[in-house]
């Protein structure tokens, strides 16, 4: 790959997994490229009483909970608990649950866990009764075919495609927004981003037709398919799971995008055409054409 080739020139900055849904993030050196995105990005999942997901949305403390990934397991911590730890090999009851409109397959993870996500996220007069899922990877769940052009990109318990790209440009954007409107300054971290590019400018994620990632085994080639339209996650702060209204204010201002009927959008989700089992690393180069339209 010559990236004199491509009107973008970029590189891998920062690549982040999410092994339990909206929870905290892991951030890597490196990462494996599978069918359902990076290796481990939201294996595992809580669902409530009914077998419908969690998220920030309504339960915001999911935001301090923080895994580890280990060689062989994953040790969540979160304040005032004791650490919980998850074999990578363990499954136990084969259970249906549900994420945003699919019903899918997936392992109940046990009481202990069960026990230990319901008494943190449980609040004085609010008690959750909460259990710990992990996909099932027999289960096919497709990204929308629409946006993947008839691509039948894998995911896991992700919202509903294998990855999303975001730039640091686009987070300069946003803080240079803010602080003139005098905010402090936000980390990337609250876009829940996958893959973050350096040295492109704000938002030419959006507008790249094809990225080329030069890898140790190879070329991968991905592809920015849909603008990631946000909810109010961005406005908890993941350090203290305090929601305040700034950010989603801001982005209000500026990022209303057609594609997405007007909604605020940061960030593209991605699917990967080539690559599989290709490990991306940070420092990577990126290249890619712009589509202008």
């Amino acid at each position: 790959m010559n990236a004199a080739d491509f009107d973008l020139q970029a590189t891998i900055a920062r690549l982040f997994v999410y092994p339990v849904k909206s929870c905290a993030g892991v951030e890597l050196d490196e990462a494996l490229l599978i069918e359902t995105g990076l290796e481990f990005d939201r294996a595992w999942m809580v669902v409530d009483a009914q077998g419908e997901f969690v998220s920030q949305r309504e339960l915001p403390r999911m935001a301090l909970v923080r895994p580890q990934l280990k060689h062989s397991e994953m040790v969540l911590r979160a304040p005032g608990m004791l650490a919980l730890h998850i074999a990578f090999d363990r499954v136990e009851q084969p259970v249906r649950v549900k994420v945003w409109k699919d019903e899918v397959a997936a392992y109940d993870m046990g009481d202990i866990a069960a026990q230990w996500f319901s008494d943190f996220l449980s609040e004085p007069g609010r008690p959750q009764k909460l259990r710990m899922v992990r996909f099932d990877p027999e289960q096919r769940r497709l990204s929308s075919l629409k946006w993947t052009e008839g691509v039948e990109a894998l995911n896991q318990f992700a919202d509903g495609f294998p990855l999303l790209v975001a730039s640091e440009g686009s987070l300069a954007e946003l803080n240079a927004k803010l602080a003139a409107a005098g905010h402090p300054a936000v980390g990337i971290e609250r876009f829940r981003p996958n893959i973050v590019l350096a040295g492109v400018e704000a938002h030419d994620e959006d507008r790249v037709e094809t990225l080329h990632i030069a890898t140790a085994e190879g070329e991968v080639l991905m592809r920015p398919v849909k603008p990631c339209a946000r909810c109010p996650i961005p406005d908890i702060d993941p350090q203290t799971a305090v929601r305040s209204p700034e950010v989603g204010d801001m982005l209000r201002t500026y990022r209303s995008d057609p594609r997405v009927d007007g909604a605020i959008t940061f960030g593209m989700n991605a699917i990967v055409l080539v690559g599989l089992e290709h490990a991306l690393r940070v420092g990577q180069p990126v290249g890619g054409n712009l589509r202008f339209e």
